[in-house]
């Protein structure tokens, strides 16, 4: 997946409400700097800063780096609270949420070892950049087609098909065709401090 910073924000400040002061929030239980916090989440401290301030909004890579980095989930994240810890989730119950241009919803119950998503990317939404991370990745592509980058290796995914790697290899997904596309996504939870780290040609803020 692209670097968190590279990813355009989510649009105005009030669509995710809760964002900001979960961040902080929480990189405080976590007794991390701003500093300490957004280097190992691949970020600058001053974008950090806008997105606890609310200035900016975090995509679903931002998410995902922050959420590994401060050993929780992209639920807490969004301040959203799961009564108990229900093997069962209902569909009915699954609330879409927008972020840097995709669309995921909450596909298992927080306070686990793993974290469940299903997730649309849109055409188009990814950059050059690879990621690397402590950790396992499960996607499985439910329309449309991947295009799947590990180390030097490329596979296109049709429908169907799926694909379990070790995040420590570089990897990066992209929609293959103009209509995106949608994959069940799940990812180990974290607690390493070093939980994301960026390869590529720009690791910068985006304007």
């Amino acid at each position: 997946m692209s670097s968190p910073e590279s990813e355009p924000s989510a649009g105005p400040a009030e669509a995710l409400p809760a964002v900001a002061p979960q961040l902080r929030a929480l990189r405080r239980r976590a007794s991390l700097t701003l500093e300490a916090a957004a280097r190992s989440a691949g970020l600058s401290p001053a974008h950090l800063s806008r997105l606890e301030t609310g200035q900016r909004q975090p995509s679903l890579p931002m998410l995902l780096s922050l959420a590994r980095v401060y050993g929780t989930t992209v639920s807490e994240l969004l301040g959203e609270s799961v009564a108990g810890r229900d093997a069962v989730v209902r569909s009915s119950g699954m609330e879409p949420t927008y972020a840097g241009g995709w669309t995921y919803w909450q596909a298992g119950a927080s306070g686990r070892g793993m974290q469940a998503l299903r997730v649309r990317v849109p055409y188009g939404s990814q950059g050059d950049i690879v990621r690397v991370h402590p950790g396992e990745e499960w996607l499985y592509v439910l329309k449309g087609r991947l295009r799947l980058r590990l180390g030097d290796t490329v596979h296109l995914l049709a429908p169907g098909d799926s694909a379990h790697f070790d995040s420590l290899t570089p990897h990066r997904i992209a929609a293959e065709d103009p209509d995106g596309l949608e994959l069940l996504f799940v990812h180990t939870l974290l607690q390493s401090p070093t939980a994301t780290l960026c390869l590529g040609p720009h690791i910068g803020e985006t304007p």
